[in-house]
């Protein structure tokens, strides 16, 4: 019996952009972009030509991204690319991450929450918020507007890094303030790689720099640290220690923002 060999379909890499590249291309209509039909095509949605015409690309240069040759793909042409494709922002992604490219749509302005998002916050039984890229606090529940007394009830536009190194309620209200402040430094800096031509978290920074000097110190050491959970400890002007198991979550559909729940611990 003569043995079959299976192709195995790659993950990642040249072959697997020119594998997405052509696959979307033949689901694109020229309708869809405003070519005439002919009834004497053969060719299943877009020929390779017609997807590096629109695209403002050599038909040769196409063709050899989407047989998966080794060569050099700029941010601006894979967009163009993207836009010839009719890409929806999940299959853009996905795009720029087979190509190995930054996704320039990354550091556009993020997008605020919608209502349904919000509600969700309102209705969990336990402190929980929402922080965008740059770390402003943009809703948050009446647990986490009570555990946060002081701050959230008198800042109009709060801001957790501002709140950690600008206000004073920060190191009498957060068990251990220096390391917790500390490694919250190396966690926004691991963030701003995603990024990082955002012009609002480099100006937070410097103004973050020049108004803290422990900011400033812990800033310039370079750490980088993956964010993470655990346990976090508060002592409250009114209920005393409480101590909160964190949990951050990224909400379907709006990856530049982040859910962040505290959930209570007790000794039993």
């Amino acid at each position: 019996m003569k043995a079959t060999t299976q192709t195995i379909d790659p993950l990642s890499g040249p072959k697997a952009l020119g594998a997405f590249l052509r696959a979307h291309r033949e689901r694109v209509t020229p309708e869809m972009v405003g070519l005439p039909q002919s009834a004497r095509r053969r060719t299943q949605g877009l020929r390779r030509e017609e997807l590096a015409q629109i695209s403002g690309i050599s038909t040769t240069w196409y063709t050899w991204i989407e047989q998966g040759r080794e060569v050099s793909i700029s941010a601006a042409t894979l967009s163009r690319i993207a836009l010839a494709l009719r890409l929806q922002p999940a299959e853009r992604d996905y795009l720029f991450s087979l190509a190995g490219i930054k996704n320039p749509d990354e550091s556009a302005q993020p997008r605020l929450p919608d209502e349904h998002l919000i509600q969700s916050v309102d209705q969990l039984n336990c402190p929980g918020y929402l922080l965008d890229s740059s770390w402003n606090m943009l809703a948050w529940n009446a647990q986490t507007e009570q555990l946060f007394a002081g701050w959230l009830d008198n800042d109009p536009q709060p801001n957790l890094l501002h709140f950690m190194f600008l206000h004073p309620l920060a190191q009498s209200l957060l068990v251990d303030w220096e390391g917790r402040a500390k490694r919250i430094v190396a966690e926004f800096r691991a963030e701003t790689s995603h990024y990082a031509h955002s012009d609002e978290i480099r100006q937070q920074v410097l103004h973050l720099r020049e108004q803290s000097s422990v900011f400033n110190q812990w800033w310039a050491q370079q750490e980088v640290l993956a964010r993470e959970g655990g346990e976090r400890r508060f002592v409250h002007p009114s209920k005393g220690a409480i101590r909160y198991r964190q949990q951050t979550f990224i909400p379907a559909g709006s990856r530049e923002l982040k859910l962040v729940m505290l959930i209570e611990l007790t000794d039993s």
